[in-house]
């Protein structure tokens, strides 16, 4: 039983932590609400804690972190590691709960229990910070009820505060379903959530010796009607504004206060700094104007970047040492973009991985195109990281190869950097993009009911059709786009792509849409056997 958690109890914590993680790595997974077969919440905080350990194996004393403790330095490593190893939108808020976890406990002397829950308190501002529009019924809700309880123990013992807390995370858990609706359809519970409650069990048992006795997560007993949207910005919003800002806490507040009643798609992450810091501010609006006074008005906006604006852009030398780097989840994909003069990165890649990349270009300007939400999460944390590196990283947010490969076409180094970014930005929401994939379970979606194998034709995100037959669902897929106007279809063919599947499209676009250009590639991408773009 510990009175302090010191640097040894750290490492044990972060160790054992990962080790549950992996007991319901699978368990987690299947706790996506929605029928694409792409859940992986519990393989990306497996990832993102993995990268914690090594961090910590490494004991490398190279953070200038201020910390003047053994377990400050230990909790800034793992805190370090996660962020560099977070993957998805999961990874990231927990890198975000273990960096105000180790803000708050790097310097103090020892920590016991009003020290932990202090402590859990700031991990949870840095969750909700970090997060434009927090959703209720998710991780966010757990790591708040885990700190509520522990300041109500009101007491200094730490055996007392961690079970407390952990308590109190798995009965907010059980209630995520009766605040958001799709857990509920789904019969389940929220998969951050559950990541985050195996976590603080593992600081129970490391801390007392003992193991809580917790329900598994949640399975579906029988596959049940769900609908979900999948993480999208509202189309109402014409243009993307983003900048880098260096502020004070308060004063980014009243900014995130503005900038949400003006649009969506709002995230504000920071560095940590208690006093001026810098954040990597981003927002879809329909007022530009207003979004940047916003920042001027907070404190120093810099390396603004806005898209979809009319090009005017003046020529400058074609050499400024910029480059691409682009997220490609498939082998084929990686050639394309490799053949457009872009740096390919394996899909899903950790924020180190990303910024890893970033740094071999050698470029002083680097665009990030990151094709997946996602990773669009990841590669916003790695622009705020290059900053300090001094490479200027923009993030343009493909959510689709097809869109990615829009972008790179309309790449032209005579421009300046911003503007052939906000060139970019504009290719890529030109594009429309659609997927066909096989439902990885019932479910009740916009466009009707579907059971476990049907075919899935998704637009944007969102479910169109539903089908039995792979080609009849990719051509009806492709007239309806069509039937909307467009003069150039691009197909990416996945990995598992039935013979002839691009062939018997195309045929049917030269006799149905004779005037429309086809361009069909092999892409290699897993779980998605057609990707569709249409300019």
């Amino acid at each position: 039983m510990l009175d302090t958690l010191d640097a040894a109890a750290v490492r044990r914590w972060c160790a054992s932590g990962l080790a549950a993680l992996k007991r319901h790595q699978g368990e987690i997974d299947d706790l996506n609400v929605y029928p694409v077969p792409d859940g992986d919440t519990g393989t990306n905080l497996v990832l993102t804690l993995t990268s914690a350990q090594q961090a910590l194996a490494m004991d490398l004393d190279t953070l200038a972190d201020g910390a003047s403790t053994a377990h400050g330095h230990a909790l800034r490593l793992m805190a370090r590691g996660a962020l560099l190893g977070a993957r998805g939108n999961s990874g990231v808020i927990l890198s975000q709960i273990l960096r105000g976890f180790a803000d708050a406990l790097a310097t103090v002397p020892a920590v016991r229990g009003r020290e932990l829950a202090a402590a859990l308190r700031d991990a949870t501002t840095a969750a909700y910070t970090a997060v434009a529009r927090p959703v209720e019924g998710t991780l966010l809700t757990v790591v708040a009820a885990a700190a509520g309880a522990a300041e109500r123990a009101g007491s200094d013992e730490l055996r007392t505060v961690a079970r407390v807390a952990a308590g109190a995370a798995a009965t907010a858990l059980a209630r995520t379903p009766e605040q958001l609706p799709a857990l509920a359809r789904a019969g389940v519970v929220d998969a951050g959530g559950q990541g985050l409650c195996l976590l603080l069990d593992a600081l129970v048992e490391v801390v007392t010796g003992e193991s809580p006795e917790r329900p598994a997560p949640a399975a579906r007993t029988v596959p049940p009607p769900v609908t979900a949207a999948r993480e999208t910005g509202s189309p109402e919003y014409a243009y993307e504004v983003q900048f880098l800002l260096d502020a004070v806490p308060e004063a980014v507040r009243r900014m995130q206060d503005t900038l949400a009643a003006l649009g969506d798609s709002l995230v504000v992450v920071g560095d940590g700094s208690a006093s001026v810091g810098t954040w990597q501010v981003h927002v879809h609006v329909n007022d530009v104007g207003a979004a940047i006074e916003a920042g001027v008005v907070a404190g120093r906006p810099h390396q603004i970047s806005v898209t979809r604006f009319a090009d005017q852009a003046a020529p400058v030398p074609a050499k400024d040492g910029r480059a691409a780097v682009v997220v490609a989840a498939g082998s084929g994909l990686a050639e394309l973009f490799t053949a457009e003069g872009a740096l390919a990165v394996p899909g899903n890649p950790s924020t180190g991985e990303l910024l890893e990349a970033v740094r071999a270009t050698g470029a002083a300007r680097v665009v990030v195109l990151p094709n997946d939400p996602d990773a669009q999460a990841v590669a916003n944390r790695v622009a705020e990281e290059a900053h300090r590196l001094g490479v200027r990283v923009s993030v343009v947010p493909t959510r689709s190869p097809v869109q990615a490969l829009a972008a790179l076409a309309v790449r032209d180094p005579r421009r300046r950097f911003s503007d052939d970014v906000i060139a970019m930005a504009e290719a890529a929401g030109a594009c429309r993009y659609a997927e066909v994939c096989h439902a990885g379970r019932e479910a009740l979606t916009v466009a009707g009911p579907c059971r476990a194998g049907d075919v899935l034709a998704l637009v944007e995100g969102e479910v169109h059709l539903i089908g039995t037959d792979l080609v009849d669902t990719c051509v009806t897929l492709v007239d309806g786009m069509l039937g909307g106007g467009g003069e150039l279809v691009t197909l990416l063919v996945g990995a598992d792509a039935p013979d002839g599947l691009a062939d018997a499209v195309q045929t049917h676009i030269a006799r149905r849409w004779p005037f429309v250009e086809v361009q069909a590639y092999p892409g290699g991408q897993p779980r998605y056997p057609l990707l569709v773009g249409v300019e």
